[in-house]
């Protein structure tokens, strides 16, 4: 079987990727909301342009699947109509801004999303996969995503800009400065040779004198929990799951079919935070943290997938829950899905699934040649291993 592609680049809405169940159309939520106007067209665009399925991903995108080439032009002027796509296709080359779901209008995040959003065009020819996290709440939600720059609070409680596979930061007074020395790393990087490693954590220059890295980041607050969202003294919102990261878009537009919605907020963690009243229990939707669903990281798999050569989803279903620790289904070695160690890693190959223990889905099996059958007897049989 030949290697799995990697692309080297993400899919967008202007830029869409052929899959094997058609295009993959993505659309990246401005200040990561949506109004609940803009999500009702999203829901629609699914069900009319696409397969009605909705995908939430680890960067906080959400994107469409199964559009064909003949209905893509119409999607376009659709999602452009509504707001949900930059009538520019240069605007998706700009890397995309990631904030933490919990801003506020008057909060140190938002300040400083608006004015790096006002500055974007100052920034060099980065590369694709570039992404810049605005984390400036109390404690840090966003260092586990992917993220080359990001904006955050420190542990006395100052702002700091931290470079991706540094653990410390350099303090800054204010947003307007933190953004200020966003843009001037970011021209470091290219300047000094990034590019070619593509991303900000493999860039091994030293940091420039003028951005001291001496300040570590505040501790990581935790994911926004499933149920009534609270800010202030009353409820503000509620926080939906999505099984796996994908729901039928009847389920969303379920979620939001109220005039007390106001807007719905993307997470990176399979979470929609829906502003307003939202129903309390949406069919498709998960509503329970302990649900295993949130914590297996799996891909589409076959037949959505071209490069993938097993079906995923169904295996991921059934082993949700079985093990304690965590869990990657991966179509093939590329390892779309996750990219660090699962405790149980199952690897797509020639229609068959290797099994990883403490490892990625390119590493070296543990067993080879599996069928869904024999991954759920092998995990039987070895439940006594360390995490199995």
């Amino acid at each position: 079987m030949d290697e799995p592609r990697i692309k080297g680049w993400c899919p967008g809405a202007w830029r869409p990727m052929a899959t094997g169940d058609g295009l993959l159309v993505r659309v990246r939520p401005r200040l990561g909301r949506l109004t609940r106007q803009q999500m009702l067209a999203l829901c629609e665009a699914a069900e009319t342009f696409g397969s009605g399925l909705v995908e939430l991903t680890s960067r906080a995108n959400l994107q469409l699947r199964g559009v064909s080439e003949a209905s893509w032009p119409g999607l376009m002027d659709y999602l452009v109509e509504h707001g949900l796509v930059d009538p520019d296709p240069d605007s998706e080359r700009r890397p995309q801004l990631l904030l933490a779901p919990d801003w506020q209008a008057d909060d140190a995040t938002f300040e400083a999303a608006r004015l790096l959003e006002a500055r974007l065009d100052e920034l060099p020819a980065l590369p694709a996969k570039w992404g810049l996290a605005i984390d400036a709440g109390v404690a840090p939600l966003l260092g586990e995503v992917s993220a080359d720059l990001r904006i955050e609070r420190s542990a006395p409680g100052s702002l700091i800009v931290r470079a991706d596979g540094r653990e410390l930061g350099t303090p800054v007074d204010s947003p307007a400065a933190a953004v200020e020395l966003l843009v001037r790393l970011a021209n470091w990087f290219v300047d000094s040779g990034g590019y070619d490693a593509g991303r900000m954590r493999r860039h091994t220059a030293p940091l420039p004198a003028w951005a001291p890295a001496v300040m570590a980041p505040a501790e990581a607050g935790p994911r926004l929990p499933l149920g009534a969202y609270l800010e202030g003294e009353g409820a503000w919102g509620r926080v939906v799951g999505l099984p796996f990261g994908r729901a039928p878009a009847a389920a969303l537009r379920a979620a939001v079919d109220s005039a007390a919605v106001s807007a719905v907020r993307v997470t990176p963690w399979r979470r929609l935070l829906v502003e307003g009243e939202a129903p309390t229990a949406v069919p498709g939707l998960l509503d329970d943290d302990r649900d295993p669903r949130l914590c297996v990281d799996v891909c589409p798999g076959a037949p959505h997938c071209e490069q993938a050569s097993v079906e995923t989803l169904a295996l991921a279903e059934r082993l949700s829950g079985r093990i304690e620790g965590s869990v990657h289904v991966s179509g093939c070695a590329k390892g779309c899905a996750r990219q660090t160690l699962a405790d149980l890693c199952l690897s797509g190959r020639d229609g068959r699934f290797d099994l990883i223990v403490s490892g990625r889905a390119d590493g070296t099996p543990d067993a080879t040649g599996l069928s869904e059958t024999d991954v759920i007897e092998y995990i039987e049989k070895n439940s006594d291993a360390p995490r199995l």
